[in-house]
């Protein structure tokens, strides 16, 4: 298949994303998102996309897709109802969590609701110890009862988490068995030892709830898309981006549909980490803003920051602790409420503040007409110049302006005496330093510079906030990419199809036991396989090894990598050098004569991945005559200026052009600030750099 038509579909909290591809033809749209039920919007997006293209639906060859609509359902509480079964004496480790309070001194804290009430937490007497020995046998004849209570509230889904199951799963499973005929068919069973073997019970316990209180949701969403797609005549093999930058099957997805929870903007890392390759950038930081949120990611050579634990849902001041912890795959990025429908208002005590609750897209920002009533970020854009109300989402969406201006003059320009454009102007600032900070303080949690970064820009509202938010991070240079509106999408067909597999399994690497170890590594690399191999096109899977490592007695630890071949006992003392290499670079120091233990082992099965085109050096030519001139208001200048506009395809590598200006295409507009210039690369990107 030298050039296939490959499909993509990102769907965000105000508008769906779709982008086509073959070969370096490129075709995009964006559709509102049919909130109630996504594949509609899904549906019409990719139909007009692919006839506007001149294709029909039964041309595309392969189908992927990323969705937040897992979070959407754990931040708004609008999953299935859900029942918890775990060991006597353990029913409300979810409420508990840690026992600690995450911050100390403010005596009204607010935690996270668990998802599971108390009287659906059913203890059953049982218990395993750390090695598999029975300590209390498994107490059959009290399933029954909890399969009635189940059924009598209405249960949908059933989580069940047993102590020590990570290790030993079978008292889990028994469980499973003798539940599911009692119950009727469409309630939904997950176990803990499936969907998180790993140790620390209370992380395993609420991402195994999780799972199972979006399961319903995300199964029927994803079986109904794969329907809809068989009625338009799309029958290309259909894959989901995760949370951690790989591509799965719908039938995976539909099981353990707790790992999509970031899969857009995983899909905007995998751009920005195939630009940073392209660019040998080593240090990038990735700023993508939608309708809804702004999500920022460190990458270093290319590689984006990754973890093993996700806080969903925080419930006090996007506080950490304050949220639902989850044990997933996930590339490390911090999101915030700074979006393109991110509401405006003046608070109690006088304050203008922006956000974190968003318009969505219904009833939407004031300017589409839907019904807002509130001022939003978009609607600032709007009063400031920066977006042309005529052809927002490529001439979709036509924007009223008078009702933008009138809203902030009645809910923040008269609170505030504020006229004119100076409301809007406030709401811009206000949102653009939220994301600054929160830009900063990333950084800073991990030991990076922040001005040493070059930022890549992405997404409907990034490009249109990127100059000033560098400008006060102390970056120099910005590159928006091509396609840059609908970024994540572009992210999704640059991703391969992978699958890792985590498993707690306890190894004294100063006693090494390679042959249990081999044992493990191999059953984990057989079942990360059978998961990529039938859905990869061609080519060899590689795998990619890494163990926890800690101190024994020590409560945390440090992940290294483990070569990819048969271990020897030998190699234990190799993976503790590297473990107390590691630690030095993080705590400047290491234990003498203390032992080491590797906890928890993680196998990652990747395809592999096309290389990305190096950029070169283009001559440089003149740019282009602009379209039309634009007031703007330009936050640096502190005042409204005239900005010529100029319609990106018209500007050839090596055009340049001095700010203030405006660069526009179908699904965004980048702002030049008066500080900056840009320039067109050979890969087509817009390239601004502060003036010195």
């Amino acid at each position: 298949m030298a050039n296939p038509l490959k499909l993509a579909a990102d769907i965000g909290g105000t508008f769906t994303d779709i982008v086509l591809e073959q070969g370096k033809k490129r075709w995009s749209g964006k559709v509102l998102t049919t909130v109630h039920a996504p594949e509609v919007a899904v549906l019409e997006g990719l139909q007009q996309v692919i006839a506007e293209a001149g294709f029909k639906p039964s041309d595309v060859d392969v189908f992927i897709h990323g969705t937040t609509l897992a979070t959407n359902a754990l931040i708004e509480r609008k999953g299935a109802k859900t029942a918890f079964i775990t060991t006597q004496g353990f029913r409300d480790v979810i409420e508990q969590g840690y026992e600690k309070r995450f911050d100390h001194y403010d005596l009204m804290i607010d935690r996270a609701v668990p998802l599971v009430p108390r009287h659906l937490r059913l203890a059953l007497r049982e218990r395993l110890a750390v090695n598999g020995d029975v300590l209390i046998p498994l107490d059959e004849a009290a399933v029954p009862a909890l399969a009635k209570t189940i059924r009598e509230e209405g249960v949908k889904a059933v989580a069940i988490g047993l102590m020590h199951a990570y290790a030993h799963p079978q008292h889990e499973k028994r469980v499973a068995e003798l539940l599911k005929p009692l119950l009727p068919e469409d309630v939904t069973i997950c176990l803990s030892s499936e969907v998180a073997p790993e140790i620390r019970e209370y992380e395993r316990f609420s991402t195994t709830v999780a799972n199972a209180y979006v399961r319903p949701l995300m199964a029927s969403y994803l079986f109904r898309l794969r329907d809809g797609l068989a009625r338009i005549g799309l029958d290309a093999p259909l894959y989901l981006m995760m949370s951690g930058g790989g591509l799965t099957t719908l039938e995976t997805a539909a099981r353990f549909p707790i790992r999509l929870v970031e899969s857009g903007p995983a899909g905007g890392a995998i751009l920005a980490s195939r630009m940073a390759q392209s660019l040998k950038l080593p240090e990038v930081l990735s700023f993508d803003m939608g309708g809804t949120t702004a999500k920022i990611c460190l990458l270093s050579h290319a590689e984006p920051e990754r973890a093993h634990r996700f806080e969903i849902a925080r419930a006090y001041k996007d506080m950490k602790g304050s949220g639902i912890p989850v044990r997933i795959p996930v590339i490390e990025m911090v999101e915030i409420g700074a979006g393109g429908g991110s509401i405006a208002r003046v608070d109690k005590l006088g304050r203008l503040t922006v956000g974190p609750d968003s318009a969505g897209s219904t009833p939407g920002p004031v300017s589409y007409g839907r019904g807002g009533e509130m001022p939003t970020v978009t609607d600032a854009n709007v009063c400031l110049g920066k977006i042309d109300p005529e052809f927002f989402a490529g001439g979709k969406v036509k924007l009223n302006v008078e009702a933008a201006q009138n809203a902030f003059a009645t809910h923040i320009g008269e609170k505030l005496n504020l006229k004119d454009f100076w409301p809007a102007a406030g709401v811009a600032e206000i949102v653009e330093e939220n994301m600054a900070n929160a830009a900063r303080v990333h950084a800073i949690e991990r030991g990076k510079e922040i001005a040493a970064c070059v930022m890549i820009a992405f997404g409907g509202g990034a490009p249109l906030h990127a100059c000033r938010l560098a400008e006060k991070i102390g970056v120099s240079k910005v590159i928006v990419p091509q396609g840059a509106g609908v970024g994540s999408a572009i992210g999704f067909l640059q991703a391969p199809v992978a699958y890792e597999i985590t498993r707690s399994f306890a190894v004294n690497l100063d006693a090494f036991n390679a042959a249990k170890v081999n044992q493990l590594l191999k059953e984990m690399s057989q079942a990360a396989e059978s998961v990529v191999k039938p859905a990869m096109q061609s080519g060899k899977p590689s795998l990619t090894i890494k163990a926890d490592c800690r101190y024994v007695g020590q409560g945390h630890e440090i992940p290294i990598s483990i070569p990819v071949r048969t271990l020897t006992n030998a190699d234990g003392a190799k993976l503790k050098a590297e473990f107390e290499k590691a630690y030095k670079a993080v705590y400047g120091l290491v234990i003498p004569n203390q032992q080491a233990e590797a906890i928890t082992w993680s196998v990652t099965c990747s395809s592999p991945v096309p290389k990305v085109e190096v950029a070169k050096k283009a001559a440089r030519r003149a740019a282009p005559k602009p379209l039309r001139t634009r007031r703007i208001f330009d936050a640096a200048a502190g005042k409204q200026m005239n900005a010529p506009v100029y319609w990106r395809f018209d500007m050839k590598p090596g055009a340049a052009i001095k700010g203030p200006a405006i660069i526009a295409e179908h699904e965004t507009s980048t702002i030049v600030g008066s500080r900056f210039k840009a320039e067109i690369n050979s890969l087509g990107q817009i390239v601004m750099e502060k003036v010195k």
